[in-house]
């Protein structure tokens, strides 16, 4: 028996999702669910009856099949004899762990090989620590300069060191309960190591060769250093580095304005530290609609943190304690001098121990593992997950394709990786969150858009918070008003994304959203006032979205 997935086009109500139920059940299918909202129909169906049956019972019912795929099977994993484990994962983050649960689900014998700490950067030198300390920093900042009339707040000097050492208290805690405890209750082996390919079927690990019928690469990511002239001579710092830090530096230059960067420097901004952003690309955020790029443009600047776009990189030089980084913009020289200088441009795939060319794994141009739509590599032994595949570079991502590659590597699915519908958050204050295409993209794919573009001092909830720097974004088909995507800069932006996904996901219209209820005072009201705006003026709207 085995669970499929397909595309159905045609239907516009529930009565069509009946009859295309029973289109499907006459031909012996069970467990059927049918959605017009999705254009899908999820079934099993028994292991003689092929899945063009299927598709033949839905087209005579007069609706259109499209594309199938299998997402469960009850059948045992599809494996030979060979190898020393079922499955061996390389590296020990979201992936890894994802993918090692999943796979002992269906019985599999498992290894993760890790050659440092176990947990991968989210948990180790990632999301958590970072946004554990940009919370210190939204608190400190807060209680230096509170919006409001009336209310006296201050604040004493930051001990860095005593912060850094509450964020490592809760990283080792997370670190144990959410990876090392896993280990032992999901009953898969650690092995402690550095991993190099020694043939298609064979890594060596501490002097030991391993083998596996298949294998998974999750090994992530790390910082990349640009090519600056005298750069490598000075002592500069990265995303990991920074956070160990237990002295607070007077000065701060980025270089790079990505969500690293922004969200660091607007972090060591709050503690107290004077910080300038610089950046190549003439606006930050460039692969963002312009209006979000804006917003965030003007927040940062209100704020007191130094914006320099349209940056060249003459050379670094070092000025005894203090690092002297030599720009050029417009023509006109300047000179950034600072104590602590923080390199933000980007991350690469960790790959260069793995030894790929021996295990025939095809890299890219970025050095990323190229990857097909089920995860596999160019081995067809070999999948890989996460970071190393150069796509969203999220932790939730990372464990989505984790648990895919699992299904198609040892369950013997052939699941797709499906990623149209991925939100992106960037934790400054405010923050910025984005699902679905920007107004370019969709152009770009050949929609007519239409777009609704809703200042935030049209949002109830910031004109109570006295925070109205920012605007909620809009893009939507012109012709069904399907909502394709839906960019934000305002506090609880990350909170308020979750439900733009699910409108992404499963193709909801502008209408939908109207004519769902929003909580008044909520930041979550402006998506709803966004929809009620695509076509009407903002200002002539009673105070609680009527």
């Amino acid at each position: 028996m085995k669970k499929y997935r397909i595309n159905v086009q045609g239907m516009t109500c529930s009565g069509c999702e009946e009859h295309v139920a029973t289109a499907l059940k006459n031909i012996g299918a069970a467990n059927i669910e049918t959605s017009f909202h999705r254009n899908e129909a999820t079934f099993e169906l028994p292991d003689d009856v092929m899945i063009e049956t299927a598709q033949k019972a839905i087209n005579e019912a007069k609706y259109q099949s499209g594309d199938a795929e299998v997402i469960e099977t009850h059948d045992a994993p599809v494996l030979g004899d060979e190898g020393d484990y079922d499955f061996l994962i390389i590296g020990s983050g979201g992936a890894a762990f994802s993918a090692a649960i999943q796979a002992v689900e269906y019985g599999a014998k498992v290894a993760i090989i890790e050659r440092g700490i176990v947990g991968g950067t989210c948990v180790n030198v990632g999301c958590v620590p970072s946004k554990t300390l940009l919370r210190a920093g939204e608190i400190n900042h807060l209680a230096k300069s509170n919006p409001f009339l009336g209310l006296a707040t201050s604040t004493g000097k930051v001990d860095l060191e005593k912060l850094v050492e509450h964020k490592n208290e809760l990283v080792a805690s997370m670190r144990e309960q959410k990876y090392e405890h896993l280990i032992g209750e999901y009953g898969f082996e650690l092995i402690r190591g550095e991993a190099t390919f020694v043939d298609e079927k064979t890594i060596e690990v501490s002097g030991r060769l391993v083998t596996a019928k298949r294998f998974l690469i999750a090994t992530g990511a790390s910082p990349s250093i640009p090519d600056i002239q005298g750069l490598r001579d000075v002592d500069y710092l990265t995303s990991t580095s920074l956070l160990e830090l237990k002295q607070l530096p007077k000065t701060v230059a980025v270089i790079g304005s990505g969500y690293i960067a922004m969200e660091l420097g607007q972090l060591f901004h709050n503690l107290g530290s004077d910080v300038t952003l610089m950046q190549r690309s003439p606006r930050i955020l460039k692969e963002y609609d312009p209006e979000i790029s804006e917003a965030v443009t003007k927040a940062l600047t209100e704020q007191g943190i130094h914006l320099i776009t349209g940056v060249t990189y003459d050379r670094i030089e070092a000025s005894g304690d203090l690092k002297q980084v030599h720009i050029s913009v417009d023509g006109e020289k300047k000179v950034i001098e600072v104590e602590q200088l923080l390199i933000a441009t980007g991350r690469k795939p960790n790959i260069e121990a793995l030894n790929l060319n021996a295990a025939n794994v095809n890299i890219g141009s970025k050095s990323e593992i190229v990857v097909d739509d089920f995860l596999n590599t160019s081995n067809p032994r070999i999948y890989a997950a996460g970071d190393v595949t150069m796509g969203p570079q999220f932790v939730y991502v990372a464990a989505y394709e984790g648990r895919i590659a699992a299904d198609n590597a040892i369950g013997g699915l052939e699941k797709k990786v499906n990623l149209e519908a991925v939100p992106g958050v960037t934790f400054t204050s405010p923050s910025v969150a984005t699902v679905g295409l920007t107004e370019e993209k969709a152009k770009a794919k050949g929609y007519e858009v239409k777009t609704s573009i809703l200042p935030l001092d049209s949002v109830p909830r910031a004109l109570v918070n006295r925070e109205t720097t920012g605007v909620f974004k809009l893009v939507a088909d012109s012709k069904s008003l399907t909502v394709l995507g839906v960019h934000i800069v305002a506090e609880n932006a990350g909170d308020v994304i979750y439900a733009a996904t699910l409108a992404v996901k499963f193709g909801l219209t502008v209408e939908d959203l109207r004519d769902s209820l929003a909580p008044y005072l909520t930041m979550a009201e402006g998506l709803k006032l966004a929809a009620l705006t695509i076509n009407k003026d903002v200002s002539k709207l009673s105070c609680c979205a009527g």
